[in-house]
């Protein structure tokens, strides 16, 4: 059996048991046979206690109900797991394609080339950050334009927009930083460890879309945004940020909340979205973007 076959399984597994249907290992089965792959109830079983055992995805049986849920609260973030067999999934099929035909690549439009670099950190940084060693490295200022030897305490890997980051603790700072991976130059894992602090980075990212957050100062506030009627589907199949919810539809004034801290980011997206998008709330938002609005009509004044 390939990699690639039992990480599919274990998505479709994780999938149907966390719809809220409690499947039992008999609906598990037949959920998984419809795509195709052959499973039996044995092997259900072996999957069920090897996503219980390996990978701390708390899979619960209710006896009242005959089927199984997951407790998100006894298990790690669910859905950085499911974003995780994606990646590796979508690799097994890159490698899988290759396998059959090397014409492959002439069929595959990757968003960026670029984006790749640094992607041979990943593994030495994964495993100083899993092992609690500090890294030293060089690493290239976009904003300065100048090169820096850091010394990071390691403690959270990040993925934005196709980039890969690592989160830490500068040494001789007190400070977290951010560094991308693909800016990074002669990195050396170090024999030293440290203990790690209570600083609760992960978590402060599920407040922020992207990047930039602020561990003293900012709090998580309502957004509320209004979405025309072209804009929705992409919106409701793509949320911009987990908290999203959906308060109205109506012709071209879809209401839609965030509980969220707005940051560089999330004003980026902001204005992708152009006139598809007003922000109602909060007031001190709405003048901000009415103020880059203006901004950006005064670079067009003498064009």
């Amino acid at each position: 059996m390939s990699a690639q076959a039992i990480i599919r399984r274990y998505k479709m597994i994780i999938d149907i048991v966390d719809s809220g249907q409690f499947p039992s290992k008999k609906k598990i089965q037949n959920y998984i046979s419809q795509t195709g792959i052959d499973i039996s109830i044995r092997t259900v079983e072996r999957d069920l206690k090897a996503i219980r055992n390996e990978f701390d995805v708390e899979i619960e049986y209710h006896p009242q109900k005959r089927g199984y849920s997951i407790n998100r609260e006894l298990s790690l973030p669910i859905d950085s797991f499911l974003r995780f067999l994606e990646i590796v999934e979508t690799a097994s099929v890159f490698r899988e394609s290759l396998k059959k035909s090397k014409e492959t690549l002439d069929y595959i439009d990757f968003e960026n080339e670029g984006m790749v670099t640094g992607i041979d950190h990943l593994n030495p940084v994964l495993q100083a950050t899993r092992n609690h060693q500090c890294i030293r490295f060089t690493h290239e200022s976009y904003q300065s334009g100048k090169s820096r030897k850091y010394q990071l305490k390691p403690y959270l890997i990040k993925e934005y927009q196709g980039r890969w980051y690592i989160v830490g603790e500068v040494s001789g700072m007190n400070a977290v930083r951010t560094f991308g991976l693909d800016r990074i130059e002669n990195l050396e894992v170090l024999a030293k460890t440290f203990k790690p602090k209570e600083l609760n980075i992960k978590e402060r990212f599920a407040d922020v879309v992207g990047l930039t957050y602020d561990f003293e100062g900012s709090q998580k506030q309502q957004v509320v945004l209004s979405f025309k009627d072209e804009q929705m589907p992409y919106i409701e199949s793509l949320p911009l940020h987990p908290s999203q919810r959906i308060v109205k539809v109506s012709k071209d004034n879809n209401i839609v909340d965030y509980h969220l801290i707005p940051n560089f980011e999330f004003m980026q997206r902001l204005f992708m979205y152009m006139d598809n998008v007003k922000v109602i709330e909060p007031k001190w938002l709405v003048e901000e973007v009415k103020g880059k609005c203006l901004k950006i009509k005064a670079n067009y004044k003498q064009a």
